[in-house]
């Protein structure tokens, strides 16, 4: 029986970020459109507690016998220490050196705005990037602005395709104590997320802002009296703050897809967004455009939203129409076209 292996390695991250709810939900609809006579089995490196990486209707995990920074050592020096199974999908960078693998690289960023992370992470990034458009049998991309980008700052002969993220299932919700009326913004707080420049917009117009994520690196501190830090949610929290926000801002500097944009548009919240390209081409025009990094253009975009409740049921409509274009299944259905035709090489 044939047996597709993914890395669910990003799962046990500190931090695992939007690439940990890519990571779960990709891999739980690659099980539930398996083709016939296919699993899906997990894989992790060692770890002495491995339960956040289980993943309903992947078998496993399967723990690897080396704890990751020994694996990424192996694998980065070209060891082919091979994860098992007829075919590998790495959901980010970390990846075996070759063989019939599929890496998901989700955003430049380490090439163009190298600043937002740390010197040690834009290097490694850099590194196994580029080792992945070399010797991977492909490469997935969230959007043709990233494979775009790719191609210019990692070329390499595997080939890449485009497959956009889909929109999570939200349970039931459970309530979360927040303001009538707020600004909502999600995310890791780090610099590349533009959350510092939110924090002042939203103090000039006067309206709550609530960040929904932890805290990452770069020390952002968005510490104010109208400013809501609540860390990271379960799913059910995060739907009842997110369906009851005025706006969701994604003022970010650089992305890969954006996550919650969809996820907000999906929910029927407006959307303003920064003039990041990967940003503008999931919202499709269906949020407000800002320019990225500045302030006053920030400002006027809420406040067309914030102040003009017509404009708003604009946005919300055009949003929920965009929406359906992304859907886990359609994602997993995608990638499993690219593994089978790896297989049939």
């Amino acid at each position: 029986m044939p047996d597709l292996v993914v890395l669910t390695e990003q799962l046990l991250a500190p931090v695992p970020g939007g690439t940990g709810r890519y990571t779960r939900e990709l891999a739980a609809a690659l099980a539930a459109t398996a083709p016939a006579g296919w699993t899906v089995t997990g894989a992790v490196s060692r770890h002495a507690d491995v339960s956040a990486a289980v993943i309903p209707g992947v078998r496993g995990p399967r723990v690897l016998p080396l704890p990751r920074r020994a694996l990424i050592a192996a694998w980065e020096r070209g060891v082919p220490y091979w994860p098992g199974g007829d075919s590998v999908h790495a959901f980010t960078p970390f990846a075996p050196p070759r063989g019939r693998v599929v890496v998901t690289v989700h955003d430049t960023v380490p090439w163009t705005h190298p600043s937002t992370l740390t010197p040690r992470g834009v290097a490694w990034h850099r590194r196994v990037i580029s080792r992945a458009t070399a010797r991977a049998g492909a490469i997935v991309v969230p959007t043709s602005a990233v494979g775009e980008e790719l191609r210019r700052c990692a070329p390499g002969p595997a080939p890449v395709h485009v497959v956009g993220n889909g929109v999570t299932a939200f349970p039931a919700e459970e309530p979360v104590a927040v303001p009538p009326r707020y600004v909502l913004a999600i995310g890791t707080i780090e610099p590349r997320k533009g959350f510092d420049l939110l924090a002042a917009a939203t103090a000039e117009l006067g309206v709550p802002l609530v960040v929904v994520g932890p805290q990452g690196w770069g020390g952002v501190d968005l510490r104010a009296p109208h400013v809501h830090l609540l860390g990271r949610l379960s799913d059910a929290q995060l739907a009842f703050v997110l369906r009851r926000a005025a706006v969701l801002a994604a003022p970010s500097l650089a992305e890969g897809f954006g996550l919650p944009v969809v996820e907000a548009m999906a929910a029927g919240v407006p959307v303003v967004h920064s003039d990041a390209p990967a940003l503008v081409e999931v919202a499709g025009g269906a949020g407000v455009t800002v320019a990225r990094g500045e302030s006053a253009a920030l400002v006027t975009g809420l406040r067309s939203v914030l102040a003009d409740p017509g404009a708003a049921e604009g946005l919300i409509a055009a949003g929920r129409r965009r929406a359906e274009a992304f859907t886990w299944e359609n994602a997993a259905r995608s990638v499993w076209a690219i593994h089978l035709g790896l297989c049939r090489r």
